[in-house]
This record gives C-alpha cells, structure tokens and sequence, in this order.
C-alpha cells in the first residue's frame, strides 16, 4: 500500500490520541468524515493500523522494576520457548535477536526479590535455557516510536 501524506498524517494523530473522533481527526487532516473513515478502514484492513490501546504505566500498577534479558537457547528448544515467553504475563516484549543471545526478553517486576526470583525460578526454566544476562533499566529515555514521523523521516 503507498502511504499518502494524509494517510501519515491520520496515522500520526491517531498515534498520539487513538481516541480522537472522525469528525476533528478529519477536520484537522483537510477531509470531510467519512472520506476520513474510509482511510482508516483502508489502513486497518492493509494491516498498517494493527489495533487500538490504553498505554499503562507500568509503575502505576506496581511493576517497580523492568529489566532486558539476554537469552540463551538449545536450538532444538525454539518453538516450546517462544510458545511459553508469549503466554508469560511478565514478558512484555520478547525479540528474537543476532549476535551473542537468541532473544531479548523486556520483563517487569514488583521489587528486586521478585525479580531476583523471576529469574532464577521462572526464566531460567523456561524450554532449552541456557544462559541469561540481565541489564536492569534505569530510566526511559525513548519508550515509544511515532511510525508516522519515522517513515516521513525514513523519505527525506
């Protein structure tokens, strides 16, 4: 699908208020409602809009701590291991990675004792782990992406 300039234009809005009405989400691009509706379809049904979210404060519901976990696996071990990541409540994100770890796992934690022992009882047992590296996060510097801008950016 080529991405007009008002299509951006929606995604980005939407991007930053998925709450916003047809009818100011069309005023403020230039188009009357339901030319406007007709675009969004358009994106969702492309696959480009994947779905609409509330975005949590992880710490607002008492995960005090998040962490990235390099991830080490048997090779033969991959599907039993990325089955129980996607079904673990406390893995947020899970990639599947090049270099020295398999995958990165971005989870989250109450405190420090319960990181400590959703590391050593709960990741480490996941299918075929062998090893694991944890880097506590610190701060947010960047927690989110604006696809809109990226691909404007990505075209100069």
């Amino acid at each position: 699908m080529v991405i007009s300039e008002i299509d951006r234009k929606i995604i980005g809005l939407l991007e930053r208020d998925a709450r916003m009405s047809f009818a100011a989400l069309a005023e403020t691009v230039g188009l009357s409602k339901t030319p406007c509706w007709n675009r969004v379809k358009a994106l969702e049904e492309a696959g480009l809009i994947r779905g609409y979210r509330a975005a949590i404060d992880p710490a607002g519901m008492g995960f005090g701590l998040e962490a990235l976990v390099q991830v080490s696996i048997r090779p033969e071990l991959f599907e039993p291991f990325e089955r129980a990541v996607r079904a673990h409540p406390l893995v947020r994100r899970a990639h599947a990675t090049t270099g020295e770890a398999d995958y990165l796992l971005h989870i989250m934690a109450a405190d420090m004792a319960s990181l400590d022992r959703l590391l050593r009882v709960e990741i480490s047992q996941l299918p075929g782990v062998t090893r694991t590296v944890t880097a506590m996060i610190t701060r947010d510097i960047k927690s989110e992406n604006a696809m809109a801008e990226a691909h404007r950016h990505a075209l100069l």
